[in-house]
């Protein structure tokens, strides 16, 4: 492009595949929840200032944040051709400073303070009194963006918009068109379809109560669209949260919102949006139901602004998450959630959650802590000996139950019954053995799914169950 004006370039979704203030937000909230809450309250419709007030509280690393690499070969090129180049941004100027001297751009750039949002109209009256009418070019992304291009020698527009290009277009002002990543596909990635898996078990209170009536399962079913939509909901908050931990990680980095692929108001719409379906699904199961989602969410919020980063009580949350599905299973299908039921599944899923961490740790490409959790490599044995000790409880409970007069009642061949306990503990040891190599994923239960031989132990443990309750 030959062009000898000044390249202007817009940083929030434009540069970068992100947007400050969204970014310190969410920082901020996972390190200072009620400032950053009482800082989006009181400074809501004063911009400049919740900016300022953003920026101090989070601590954003620059260095981390998506850039759409489109854009920056524009700025190379620009600079190659002896071109002045600086950014343009509504985004605070300390931000804007770091950002530009990351990327070699130090100079007098414009950004936000506590007195002036430089968005819209009043950037391009700032850049119209620095360089005059069409005397730069722009690269921007968004409607807002309209009066800067309209004064511009050159308007890039980053991303589709087509109002704004035929608008652009019939005044005569230079069109270029430049891709931006977002995508549908990362909207339907960022809700995790594949960990729905989890909520199957929903069932398990049928299964265990021998409940196989189409009622029961009709229930159980609206139970888990309701319990998938509160996961993905909790999913994408989780998400939000841990955008830089995310990026410093091997696999992580790229999920949508943290590589840039989902812009972070879509997934707080969408969470929004699916936390509410949920809600509203179980208003359809009773009020029982309605208190055991709400207290998963709540539970899971918990889990994802502090909980997670405290060592040992993080995986005993995840068990109580899974146990609670369980819970809401039987109220679901009006079957009692048997205490038996109850203390096996919370041991099994502490192991498993366990094991989870335990993988990070053997995966951990330093000796510090993983990011985003209090665990270092040193806290290994003590992992597995919190995993191992959590099986062998879990154990101890099914045999147990099979003395008892419950599984009297319920099954008829006891013996089978205690049996099936052989393959689940194989079963166990399987994911536990490999955790500690750090050959499987970062999500045992995921793994797990496609863990042919895993799987093959776990139908064989149901299958002994099963034919342990059949009267031959």
């Amino acid at each position: 492009m030959n062009n000898p004006v000044p390249l202007v370039v817009d940083i929030d979704g434009t540069f970068l595949k992100t947007d400050l203030l969204f970014e310190g937000f969410w920082q901020a909230l996972g390190k200072a929840p009620l400032a950053t809450i009482m800082a989006a309250a009181t400074l809501f419709f004063d911009r400049p200032r919740l900016k300022a007030r953003i920026a101090d509280l989070a601590d954003v690393r620059i260095d981390l944040l998506p850039i759409n690499t489109a854009v920056l070969e524009l700025i190379e090129r620009a600079k190659s051709e002896g071109r002045e180049v600086l950014f343009a941004s509504a985004a605070n100027h300390t931000l804007v400073d770091h950002l530009a001297e990351l990327y070699g751009l130090e100079g007098d750039n414009l950004a936000s303070d506590v007195r002036t949002n430089m968005k819209g109209s009043t950037k391009a009256k700032a850049l119209v009194e620095r360089f005059g009418k069409g005397g730069y070019a722009y690269a921007g992304d968004a409607a807002a963006d309209l009066p800067v291009w309209m004064s511009a020698a050159e308007a890039i527009v980053v991303g589709p918009n087509p109002s704004a290009v035929e608008k652009l277009n019939s005044s005569g002002v230079k069109v270029t068109e430049l891709p931006q990543t977002w995508s549908r596909r990362g909207m339907v990635k960022s809700v995790r379809p594949h960990q729905w898996v989890k909520n199957v078990l929903l069932l398990l209170p049928l299964i265990a109560a021998h409940r196989f009536d189409a009622q029961g399962l009709i229930a159980v079913l609206v139970a888990t669209a309701a319990f998938c939509a509160a996961a993905s909901s909790i999913y994408l908050v989780n998400d939000l949260l841990d955008l830089e931990a995310d990026r410093l990680h091997a696999k992580k980095r790229f999920r949508p919102v943290a590589a840039g692929d989902m812009k972070i108001p879509d997934a707080m719409l969408v969470s929004a949006t699916l936390g509410l379906f949920a809600l509203i699904v179980s208003s359809l199961l009773g009020a029982g139901f309605v208190m055991v989602t709400v207290l998963y969410m709540a539970l899971s919020t918990l889990y994802s602004l502090k909980l997670k980063k405290v060592r040992w009580l993080d995986i005993t949350i995840l068990a109580s998450l899974f146990t609670l599905r369980v819970l809401a299973g039987a109220l679901a299908a009006e079957v009692y959630a048997s205490m038996w039921l109850l203390a096996f599944v919370f041991p099994a899923f502490l192991a498993l959650g366990g094991v989870k961490r335990l993988t990070e740790l053997t995966l951990a490409q330093s000796d510090g802590r993983i990011p985003g959790r209090g665990y270092t490599p040193s806290d290994r044995k003590s992992l597995l000996n919190t995993v191992v000790v959590a099986t062998a409880v879990s154990l101890v409970v099914f045999l147990v139950y099979t003395f008892s007069d419950s599984a009297l009642q319920l099954y008829h061949n006891l013996t089978v019954l205690r049996f099936a306990g052989i393959p689940y503990v194989i079963w166990q040891a399987r994911m536990i053995y490999l955790g500690w190599h750090g050959q499987q994923d970062y999500d045992p239960l995921v793994f797990a799914m496609k863990d042919v031989r895993g799987i093959a132990l776990v139908l064989l443990t149901l299958a002994m169950i099963l034919y342990a309750s059949v009267n031959v």
